[in-house]
């Protein structure tokens, strides 16, 4: 009876170590994030975290606020605490570069997503080629243009002046809309500041100081949320088509209802887990692109079936 008890005990020691040096020697991802405000970076949160899971990782997730300072102080704060990877969606890609570099010198692998580090010591992206995709939807608004209104559209834009990425998406689109030669005057372009609340104040001062717009652009999910909240509060569903990025159940309710024509919908989901997959990779001495593209999909009302179940 005693060596039973003996090896009983023994047996629930090795469980109790084995368990604890699992434990410790599991991987700590960090995933630096921009707002939890945005359904957009929730989905991100949520992506890496089921991957996370299914590696057998762990995963702390920092919420900036929206403030770039707070990204950097975060990676900082991550490079003392030595995790074995961190996830980076920048607001300043510039001015967090030198955080970047911090990491990379101790041994910490980063890897941006979402908006590109120019030049950065990040050892790869996964994303949205947002210049081309602004592109993309601005060939589709030019074709609208063309199609439906007689080839004229005065257009305002709702940006996030701050945010890197969607000003290429503003680029790409100004870009795209130019080229087509149709007759389209770009009228005032607002700063939401990735806030729904602030691009819903801009968007009502956009519309009030331009009663002759006809169309408008949101850069980003705040920036779409703002738009439409404005267009419907000002009775302007009738004579405002809005196109944008991100799809919301607010979105998909104006596609139905036919003011909203086209949402760029980006793969958030897929970006974080991608993100992990390949820090899970690099620990394990394999090998990871330097970019790796999350393809995107203009929905409109032929398409917008597939996305709904989101929103249920």
């Amino acid at each position: 009876m005693r060596l039973f008890k003996l090896l009983v005990g023994c047996v629930a020691f090795i469980t109790i170590c084995s368990t604890a040096m699992g434990s410790a020697l599991a991987d700590t991802f960090a995933l630096v994030n921009i707002n939890q405000q945005a359904l957009f970076f929730n989905q991100i949160n949520e992506g890496a975290q089921k991957a996370a899971d299914a590696a057998g990782a762990k995963l702390v997730i920092f919420n900036a606020n929206n403030v770039p300072s707070a990204q950097n102080d975060a990676i900082e704060n991550y490079i003392t605490q030595k995790v074995d990877g961190i996830i980076l969606v920048a607001i300043d890609v510039n001015g967090v570069k030198p955080a970047i570099t911090a990491a990379k010198a101790a041994g910490i692998p980063v890897i941006a997503i979402d908006a590109q580090i120019p030049d950065g010591d990040n050892i790869s992206f996964i994303g949205v080629d947002n210049t081309k995709a602004g592109e993309d939807i601005g060939k589709f608004y030019a074709d609208y243009v063309k199609s439906e209104m007689a080839g004229k559209a005065k257009i305002g834009i709702v940006g996030a002046l701050n945010s890197f990425i969607q000003n290429q998406r503003l680029d790409g689109f100004k870009k795209a809309v130019t080229d087509s030669g149709e007759a389209v005057t770009f009228l005032d372009t607002v700063d939401g500041q990735n806030v729904q609340e602030t691009a819903l104040s801009a968007s009502e001062n956009l519309m009030t100081a331009n009663p002759d717009m006809t169309t408008l652009y949101a850069t980003g999910e705040p920036a779409l949320l703002g738009a439409v909240s404005a267009v419907t509060s000002q009775g302007r569903t009738g004579d405002v088509k809005v196109f944008g990025w991100d799809l919301t159940k607010q979105a998909v309710q104006g596609i139905d209802d036919g003011w909203v024509v086209a949402v760029v919908q980006q793969d958030p989901a897929g970006e974080g887990k991608a993100a992990v997959e390949a820090l899970t990779k690099l620990k394990k001495g394999e090998k990871v692109d330097p970019i790796i593209n999350i393809p995107v999909t203009i929905v409109t009302k032929k398409n917008v079936d597939q996305y709904r179940a989101m929103f249920q």
